[in-house]
């Protein structure tokens, strides 16, 4: 059986609309500021302007970002991995303001575009922040399920519905340290304070049931500047692109922190 006996004629309409549908899209010109600098090289930090047509471009900063290196320069330096909001590589400042490249879409305005690394860190090139302290802060925390009892791990370590819906918008941080570098606080005194991040992890773990040793994580705490510098600024909760509330977390081990004294 001849199978195009079956086929419907294709209107004039529909024959026009695949022909417009084939035309290029029409340019629309915007320009990237992007803060640029090599380590390697003996000039200072920069703003290097891409122009890029976004009608020919992904929808998102970070797509703008592979345009560029892809077709403009190839030296533009940034992370990224996932392109779907879960690695936090990307984190970066945004017009102003700390998020994921990947999640922020570029608006289709005549306005230029900021991009510049994470605010009050180390670059290490471009738009690559050095987040060795931040790293070595959350593993300060010992952010992972621990036991006084010896016995071997037989079982998995069950836990009620309730207990495990206190976890939740804790266990979603994917450390990007978009909220630790918009807190003030964090600013003046990263080498000391722990930052939004870490100490919202570090609650995850103390209001974690199955976990042994809450007293002496809160002990490990109770230090001046590990959680006092906390201002409760709360840059930290409208900055976080997984829309979770840190300075929440951090009045929590405020309150249990009074229980103990």
């Amino acid at each position: 059986m001849n199978r195009n006996l079956f086929k419907p004629f294709a209107s004039h309409s529909l024959i026009a609309a695949k022909a417009m549908s084939t035309k290029p899209a029409s340019e629309f010109i915007k320009y990237f500021k992007v803060y640029r600098w090599d380590p390697e090289e003996k000039h200072k930090p920069y703003v290097q302007t891409y122009p890029v047509n976004v009608n020919d471009c992904g929808p998102m900063v970070l797509d703008a970002l592979f345009k560029i290196k892809n077709e403009q320069d190839p030296t533009l330096t940034f992370r990224r991995s996932c392109r779907e909001g879960i690695c936090g590589s990307c984190s970066m400042n945004i017009n102003g303001r700390n998020t994921l490249a990947c999640l922020c879409y570029i608006e289709k305005d005549s306005s230029a575009c900021r991009v510049n690394p994470l605010p009050h860190m180390y670059v290490i090139k471009d738009l690559v922040p050095d987040m060795t302290n931040f790293y070595a802060q959350y593993k300060s925390i010992d952010p992972w399920l621990k036991k006084k009892s010896k016995a071997p791990m037989e079982k998995e370590n069950l836990q009620s519905i309730e207990d495990r819906k206190k976890l939740d918008g804790m266990y979603e941080c994917i450390l990007c340290a978009c909220c630790s570098t918009a807190c003030p606080s964090y600013w003046w005194n990263a080498d000391k304070y722990l930052g939004p991040a870490v100490l919202m992890q570090a609650y995850r773990w103390i209001e974690d049931s199955r976990d042994e040793f809450t007293q002496e994580r809160l002990e490990q705490l109770d230090d001046a500047f590990k959680l006092y510098r906390c201002h409760t600024i709360m840059n930290c909760s409208q900055t976080c692109p997984k829309n979770l509330n840190p300075g929440k977390a951090i009045a929590h081990i405020k309150k249990r922190m009074m229980a103990i004294h």
